[in-house]
């Protein structure tokens, strides 16, 4: 007797496609490629423009990553284009909200429009400048002799340099103070007013202060050069940095100026601290300059952050500030123009 013939099983089948997520449809493998190189570039805008909305440096590699933070603006555009092209609709508001951050935290920080109490007693020039090593040496004399500053703050600045400024201006800027030493330990701070008060931030290499007195009024005034914030010396940079900050949150109020290379930007909390504790403005920020950038003038890429600053108090107007380009040197100068205000 013939069998009936059985039945076939029925066939099954496994999908190999990404789940999708609610809502949207299934990811494509050319569209998850673009998804995970959007996620890719988000990473590290949203990692530094974070630490600076929380107002720390964090560690290596965070500090040496915020001298970077308006440029991370172009890792995270494009990060919502590709998680737009992707068609992921988290993504894409992710990397929106990354991108929003990234620009709200590379705001200059501070406001701009700042009164200066009093009527203008002495109009002061100043002027910034590390001279890397020395080798910039004879670049700044032409500039000092092109510009006349009556005050002058030289990083790295060797022996051989410092003996080349004062006797340069012997006549010009008579009095300074100054951390005689070899490379970039040594640096100089050179006026046209007498000095008196002098002292010294201790630090790796030279920071010297002093006090002038400017139509009558003693000024305090302080060079800043603390260590960079290279891996292995970021601690040894936040100190210094907050020996500055000491430094500028002074018992007795006062006119204080303070310059030179702060191996630190804006977006650095360190250096915002010492612009908190001695209630001092950048100069360049009042002057709507605080994105121009002054390092690095030398090497393959070109100057991206501004380390180099002319911090003031409240005492002091600013009536323009220029960058100067110093043959020999990896940074940029500061020249600015201040007013000292008063009661007469």
């Amino acid at each position: 007797m013939d069998r009936a013939p059985a039945l076939a099983a029925p066939v099954t089948s496994t999908s190999t496609k990404t789940p999708a997520e609610p809502g949207e449809p299934p990811l494509l493998p050319r569209h998850r490629l673009t998804a995970w190189a959007a996620g890719l570039l988000l990473v590290v805008p949203a990692l530094i423009s974070g630490c600076r909305i929380f107002d720390t440096d964090g560690v290596t590699p965070v500090p040496q990553l915020l001298s970077l933070l308006p440029w991370l603006a172009v890792p995270a555009g494009l990060g919502v284009l590709l998680a737009a092209a992707a068609r992921r609709r988290v993504l894409a508001f992710t990397a929106v909200v990354v991108l929003a951050a990234t620009g709200w935290s590379s705001l200059p920080y501070m406001p701009q429009l700042v009164v200066s109490n009093g009527l203008p007693l002495a109009r002061v020039r100043v002027l910034a400048a590390n001279v890397e090593f020395g080798q910039a040496t004879g670049t700044l004399i032409e500039a000092v002799r092109r510009e006349r500053p009556q005050l002058v703050f030289v990083s790295e600045c060797d022996r051989a340099c410092g003996r080349a400024l004062t006797t340069a201006f012997a006549a010009e800027l008579p009095h300074h103070a100054s951390v005689d030493a070899d490379g970039s330990v040594g640096s100089v701070l050179l006026s046209a007013y007498p000095l008196t008060d002098e002292r010294v931030i201790p630090a790796a290499m030279g920071m010297p202060g002093a006090t002038a007195e400017i139509a009558g009024v003693p000024v305090r005034l302080q060079l800043a050069h603390p260590l960079p914030p290279m891996p292995g010396q970021v601690g040894p940079w936040k100190r210094e940095l907050g020996r500055i900050a000491a430094a500028a949150d002074r018992p007795a109020p006062g006119p204080l100026l303070l310059a030179g290379d702060f191996n630190a930007s804006q977006d650095h909390a360190a250096f915002r601290a010492i612009l908190d504790a001695g209630h001092l403005q950048d100069a360049a920020r009042l002057a709507d300059a605080s994105r121009t950038p002054t390092w690095p003038m030398e090497g393959p890429l070109p100057p991206f952050v501004q380390i180099d600053h002319v911090l003031v108090s409240r005492d002091f107007s600013v009536r323009g500030i220029r960058f100067l380009d110093l043959v020999g040197s990896d940074h940029r100068a500061v020249l600015a123009d201040l007013d000292l205000r008063g009661e007469r």
